[in-house]
């Protein structure tokens, strides 16, 4: 084995150990409260000494501001991976990928999101927003408006709220069993393209009209 191969994977085992033990906290978080579960519980899901946790993560509190933080921020990947095409075809290409994640991950990301017992402490509602404005990059990404300058705050403060619909038409589906499947995903794809291509047109319409009167 060469230098080089053996300076890889001693890069890589600390990221893989890291890995390991905050997908066993995801799982462990999602199945408890966060006051009924300990790091011990986690270190011995992850089959690793506690003090690994504190290395890692530092407290149970910043393990599980991360796994909030995983659970509920759109990865660069999911961008980068949307395929070349039309607004609708990005769109639909979006809401699938975004129905197949909390599909896949139904317990952990509904434990995220509502955030069990925790949902007034300050930090963990610092994540959610950081989380909200990826996630709002990432649509305008998505529907091709990521450089638009004018209306700009309009904007964003119409997609944060489509991402608050998205949550909540999941929930309906994966919780409640309000909506099926395929009824989120007429919801989710529908009403960000009206967005994009009505709502929002119209309200700089509407603003800038104003502002011609003044």
């Amino acid at each position: 084995m060469s230098v080089d191969t053996q300076a890889r994977r001693r890069r890589l085992e600390p990221d893989a150990r890291r890995g390991q033990i905050l997908a066993c906290a995801v799982r462990l978080f999602g199945e408890r409260p966060y006051v009924d579960v300990s790091t011990t519980d986690v270190a011995r899901e992850a089959g690793v000494a506690r003090g690994l946790i504190n290395h890692y993560f530092g407290t149970k509190k910043n393990l599980y501001l991360e796994v909030i933080r995983v659970m509920v921020t759109v990865p660069e990947v999911a961008v980068a991976q949307l395929p070349v095409g039309d607004r609708r075809t990005r769109v639909e290409a979006s809401v699938v990928w975004f129905l197949d994640t909390v599909s896949r991950h139904r317990t952990s990301w509904l434990a995220a999101v509502t955030v069990g017992g925790m949902s007034h402490d300050q930090d963990v509602a610092r994540v959610l927003r950081e989380a909200e404005e990826v996630a709002a990059d990432s649509v305008l990404v998505a529907v091709g408006l990521a450089d638009v300058t004018a209306h700009r705050e309009e904007l964003r403060g119409m997609i944060r709220a489509y991402g608050a619909l998205a949550t909540a038409a999941a929930r309906e589906w994966l919780q409640r069993d309000a909506l099926d499947r395929d009824q989120v995903h007429l919801l989710l794809t529908t009403t960000l393209v009206t967005i994009v291509e009505q709502v929002f047109p119209a309200v700089v319409e509407a603003t800038e009209a104003v502002s011609a009167g003044d």
